[in-house]
């Protein structure tokens, strides 16, 4: 297992090369001066040249890129062309509140989803099934940024139970969390429902069941513990859309991590700052996906790597 997570490392660095040459091309072939941009209104011809000779946005395509690897392979990610500081630090700065967000919304998905799939597969075509299926459509089919501006309306306009932004306490939390986490409850649920279905109907299910073991002993142990792979791995498939509905949410909730800020680099065409945020996703996503591979192994012992 350790070679085979070793050999998934490297493989990814191939695969973050390959994200930053694509990122690279699209931002610099989006129309506009991003040095005029920065600049300002009140910038003259000549200050715009300045700056972009400055930021190197005068060089050839190939000269910028290769400038950005010698940086990125001595962990260099630049400096944001809006603030002058170093893109690593401001991620640095971020990215824990973004990780406190997605790990807490990815909690509750899974307290919530699973044991709703599991009770609506033991229950098919009850009222506790169609219950959970009609939830997890309305999950699924809910913009995560509505259901943020709604949350906002009621528990913090009219109710006044929660604050609306910002961060602080576990209160500043709840509502973030929770519009996340409300289309990864559904796309868990509808998983387990449809795993614990096929999995129930196995011979082992049956005899575990003939040899006189308790209802829950039959479905944690036995059925629970063989479907859970295909729920591991919507789970870790589901992370990087969680990511991205991370720039919505902390937008509506104003909170300060790396989705808000990569939005306010954007506008700002502070290319440094898009790119190191960008491939801090990719390498994100691509650490979750290792993990999900070498869950594989710890839940169901056949499994061996290579």
């Amino acid at each position: 297992m350790l070679n085979y997570a070793i050999k998934r490392l490297l493989a990814s660095v191939f695969v973050l090369l390959g994200i930053s040459i694509l990122l690279f091309v699209m931002l610099r072939s989006l129309p506009g001066d991003p040095a005029a941009v920065l600049a300002g209104e009140m910038a003259t011809e000549e200050d715009i040249v300045l700056l972009r000779q400055e930021l190197g946005l005068d060089q050839p395509i190939y000269v910028q890129y290769g400038r950005f690897l010698n940086r990125l392979a001595h962990f260099d990610l630049g400096r944001s062309a809006r603030t002058q500081d170093p893109v690593i630090d401001d991620i640095k700065t971020r990215l824990p509140n973004t990780l406190v967000l997605a790990v807490t919304a990815t909690f509750l998905a899974c307290l919530v989803g699973i044991p709703a799939g599991v009770a609506s597969a033991l229950k098919p075509h009850t009222w506790i099934d169609y219950l959970a299926t009609s939830s997890a459509l309305f999950g699924i089919s809910m913009p995560v940024f509505w259901l943020g501006l709604m949350m906002v309306v009621v528990f913090s306009v009219m109710l006044k139970w929660l604050p609306a932004g910002g961060t602080g306490g576990i209160e500043h939390l709840i509502m973030p969390s929770l519009s996340l986490a409300a289309f990864l409850v559904a796309f868990i649920a509808r998983m387990t429902r449809a795993s614990m279905l096929e999995v129930l109907g196995q011979d082992y299910v049956t005899t575990a069941r003939s040899k006189g073991l308790t209802e829950q002993a039959v479905v944690v142990r036995h059925a629970l513990k063989n479907g859970l792979i295909p729920i591991i791995t919507v789970i870790g498939l589901q992370f990087g859309r969680l990511l991205s509905g991370a720039v919505l949410t902390e937008t509506v909730f104003a909170w300060p991590g790396i989705g808000r800020l990569i939005v306010d680099s954007i506008l700002a065409r502070d290319y440094p700052m898009v790119q190191g945020v960008i491939l801090t996703f990719g390498l994100l996503f691509v650490l979750v996906n290792i993990i999900v591979d070498l869950l594989y192994a710890v839940i169901d012992p056949r499994i061996r790597y290579d």
